[in-house]
């Protein structure tokens, strides 16, 4: 899907970093080398980047350089294991605005309550507020997600999988594939939204890192 993809130019404009800085933070390892993708254009060979994950590391790039060295950064970003142990609160949740309150309320535990959330419910809770806080989907269709990740993803090879959020004649589907995955629809059915895992987890890592630098 081409939505799924910026051009080089397209970053470059739209997030106010230069040619410099991003090759320099891809030396350091601080943008992968696999996210640089060569396609053929009409005016020729042409740089592109997967859209959510490029920019959900810039912003996190931006956001934590000024109290960690590049290296520090590239070693943060790039240690899914320790992400992965991470846990939190009711209240550090809100701290950090992972997600909202209203989300919290209606899908988490207690606001006033200890219990720890695991990195997986983290991830689950954000799906959700994203598409919550975008306005693309009902409380009654929010539910309908919750559910669906909940039951369904354990079945998933874990950090490989795509989300498809599909609307036909007022019906909203969610339907959860292996990634990568292509998936074709008929005419009556719109995609509202797609996400990866892959994508929610790059937007989780900024608001994530502080926790493993304290």
């Amino acid at each position: 899907m081409e939505d799924d993809l910026i051009s080089k130019k397209q970053l470059l404009d739209l997030t106010g970093i230069s040619y410099g800085q991003l090759y320099r933070w891809k030396r350091k390892q601080l943008i992968p080398e696999e996210w640089f993708i060569r396609k053929s254009t009409f005016t020729g060979q042409e740089t592109f980047f997967p859209k959510e994950m490029i920019l959900s590391r810039i912003h996190n790039i931006v956001n934590m350089k000024d109290g960690l060295s590049l290296d520090e950064m590239a070693d943060k970003l790039s240690d899914k294991a320790s992400f992965e142990k991470v846990s939190l609160t009711a209240k550090e949740i809100i701290e950090r605005n992972i997600v909202s309150t209203t989300t919290l309320r209606k899908f988490g535990k207690s606001l006033g309550d200890e219990s720890k959330y695991t990195f997986e419910e983290l991830v689950h809770l954000f799906a959700v507020d994203r598409l919550l806080s975008a306005g693309e989907m009902s409380m009654e269709e929010a539910e309908l997600l919750f559910r669906t990740l909940q039951e369904k993803v354990s079945r998933l090879e874990s950090g490989s999988w795509e989300l498809f959020f599909v609307r036909k004649m007022g019906v909203s589907s969610f339907i959860l594939a292996q990634a990568p995955a292509e998936l074709w629809f008929d005419e009556g059915v719109r995609l509202v939204s797609k996400m990866t895992y892959a994508d929610l987890i790059e937007q989780l890592k900024g608001k994530l890192a502080y926790k493993l630098v304290e």
